[in-house]
C-alpha cells in the first residue's frame, strides 16, 4: 500500500492544536480500554476528505518553559521571545517528515514572537513544503478580519477558523487537500511499495532493538549502547533473507507517555509511528529481566492500532535464571498480559549470544505470508453458518441479528465483510466470538482480522 501524505499540525502551546487534531480525526482520540495500560493518547491518526486519506499528526503536548536549561515549570508568558530549542525541534519535524503543514496561530492575541520564530524557522527549513496558517478562534466576524494580519508571517494562504465551533475548518481541509495534490501529483496513480516483507523492531528503551538488528545483520549498522534512548531515528536497512528482499527497520524505545521528554525525544516516538505504517509486521522486544510491563502491553496497542501484524520476541532470555517449567510460566503470562493481540507467536532469543536468532525472520515471514491469506467463499460462509448455529447472534427486544452472507473482501491485513439485517444489533462481545470461530479454522497467526458489517441496502457501515 503506498504512503498517505502526512499533514503536521505546529505552533505554540495553547492555540488549539489538538481541538482542530480531534476534528480533523472526527472523534476525541484519546484511547481506553480496559485492558491494563492500554489507556494512551494518539499523535497522529487518519483523517479523509473529498476522497483523500492521509495521516493527521497532533505535535501538541510541548511545554515550554521561562528558563533554559532548567526545570523551572513556569508556562512561557505570552508573546516572549525566550524560547527553549524544543519549540525550534517541533517545527523541524514537521519541516522533515510531513507534506503538509499546518501552522496554528491565536487570532485573539494576534502574531506573537513565538509565532514568527516558529514562521522563521519553517521558511527556513522547508521551502518545498506548503504551509497553510490557520487563525483558529476567530469566532465572530470582528476575529476573521483580524485574522488576515497573519500573513505578515510570510505564507501564501490564511484561513480564520475556529476549532471548537467547527467554523472554516472545512475551507482549511479544502486547501490541505489542494496542497496534498500539488505536493504529490500522482496521488491517485501511485504505485504500491514493493512487495517484499518491512519488518519494524518496536519495544522500550534499552530492550536490545539494535543489538538484536546488528546480530541479524552480522555485522554493526547501527550504534549498540547501555544508554536508553541511543536511538533516535528509525532506520532502515535492506537485506537478502534467503533470497528475498527484507526490509529492517530499527526505531527509537517509547517511554510512558508522562516521561516522554520534550523536544527531539518527543518526535522519535512520531518516527517510530511513522515506522509502523510502513512496516508489515513489528517484533515487540521484550525484557526477559523486567518482565511484561504496561508499557509493553501499551506499545503492542500502538500496534493493534497500526493494524500491523506482530510477532513477540522475549529477549536477554540468557539473563533468566530457568527450570523446565520457566518457559511455560512466561507464555502463561504473555498470553494474559497480551490477550488483546491476536493468536501471537513467541520467540525466546538472547541478541547477545545468538540464541534462536534465525527463528526471528523466520516467524516474521510466517506471520507475513498468513497476513495477504484469502478465505475461500464458501468455506468462510460454512464457518459462519456453523458459528450462528453453535451462539444464535444476540437480539434487541423482539428483533435479532441475522447474517445473510460473508466475505473477505481485502487483504493485508484481512478484511471480512457481513451483510446483516441490521447493523445496530452487532455488539462487540459478538464479533469477538466470530474472530475466534474463524480463526480456530484460519488462524491469520500475529495478524489482526478487521470485520466490517454492512446491512443489505449498503446504506450503513460499522467496522470493528
Amino acid at each position: 500500500m503506498a504512503r498517505k501524505p502526512m499533514v503536521a499540525i505546529v505552533g505554540r502551546p495553547n492555540v488549539g492544536k489538538s481541538t482542530l487534531f480531534n476534528r480533523f480525526v472526527g472523534e476525541r482520540v484519546a484511547v481506553i480500554d480496559d485492558i491494563p495500560g492500554t489507556t494512551r493518547d494518539r499523535i497522529q491518526a487518519e483523517s479523509d476528505w473529498r476522497g483523500v486519506v492521509f495521516n493527521i499528526v497532533d505535535t501538541g503536548g510541548i511545554e515550554v518553559y521561562q528558563a533554559k536549561g532548567t526545570r523551572d515549570t513556569t508556562p512561557l508568558a505570552e508573546g516572549s521571545i525566550e524560547f527553549v530549542p524544543q519549540i525550534e525541534a517541533q517545527a523541524l519535524m514537521a519541516a522533515q517528515e510531513a507534506d503538509v503543514i499546518v501552522l496554528m496561530v491565536d487570532s485573539l492575541h494576534g502574531i506573537t514572537a513565538a509565532d514568527q520564530d516558529i514562521a522563521q524557522t519553517l521558511r527556513r527549513n522547508s521551502s518545498d513544503k506548503p504551509i497553510l496558517v490557520a487563525a483558529n478562534k476567530a469566532d465572530n466576524p470582528k476575529r476573521s478580519d483580524d485574522a488576515f494580519e497573519f500573513y505578515a508571517l510570510g505564507f501564501e494562504k490564511v484561513f480564520p477558523i475556529s476549532a471548537f465551533h467547527n467554523l472554516g475548518v472545512g475551507d482549511l481541509l479544502d486547501g490541505i487537500v489542494e496542497a496534498i495534490h500539488e505536493q504529490i501529483p500522482d496521488l491517485d496513480t501511485r504505485e504500491a511499495d514493493d512487495e517484499h516483507l518491512k519488518i519494524a523492531i518496536v519495544g522500550r528503551p534499552n530492550v536490545g532493538k539494535s543489538s538484536l538488528l546488528n546480530h541479524i545483520l552480522g555485522e554493526e549498522r547501527t550504534i549498540v549502547s547501555p544508554i536508553a534512548g541511543t536511538t533516535r531515528d528509525a532506520i532502515d536497512t535492506l537485506i537478502n533473507w534467503n533470497g528475498n528482499p527484507i526490509t529492517l527497520i530499527d526505531t527509537a524505545g517509547i517511554r510512558k507517555p508522562g516521561k516522554v521528554g520534550t523536544g527531539v525525544e518527543k518526535y522519535s516516538v512520531l518516527r517510530t509511528m511513522s515506522a509502523l505504517e510502513r512496516a508489515d509486521v513489528a517484533l515487540l522486544l521484550i525484557d526477559a529481566v523486567d518482565g511484561v510491563t504496561e508499557q509493553d502491553q501499551h506499545i503492542a496497542g500502538y500496534i493493534m492500532d497500526a493494524n500491523k501484524s506482530v510477532v513477540i520476541v522475549v529477549n536477554k532470555w540468557d539473563a533468566v535464571e530457568k527450570d523446565e517449567h520457566t518457559m511455560n510460566e512466561y507464555l502463561t503470562t504473555i498470553r494474559e498480559k497480551f490477550n488483546f493481540l491476536p493468536n501471537t507467536p513467541t520467540i525466546f532469543i538472547s541478541a547477545l549470544t545468538g540464541q534462536r536468532i534465525h527463528q526471528v525472520l523466520e516467524t516474521a515471514n510466517r506471520v507475513w505470508e498468513s497476513r495477504s491469506f484469502r478465505i475461500p467463499t464458501g468455506e468462510l460462509n460454512r464457518i459462519i453458518r456453523a458459528a450462528v448455529q453453535k451462539h444464535p447472534p444476540p437480539q434487541r427486544g423482539t428483533k435479532q441479528l441475522k447474517i445473510f452472507f460473508a466475505t473477505q473482501v481485502a487483504v493485508d491485513p484481512p478484511v471480512i465483510l457481513f451483510h446483516v439485517n441490521d447493523t445496530r444489533l452487532v455488539h462487540f462481545t459478538y464479533k469477538r466470538f466470530l474472530e475466534n470461530q474463524i480463526r480456530a479454522d484460519y488462524s491469520f497467526e500475529g495478524t489482526p482480522i478487521i470485520l466490517s458489517f454492512r446491512p443489505r441496502d449498503g446504506m450503513l457501515d460499522d467496522k470493528d
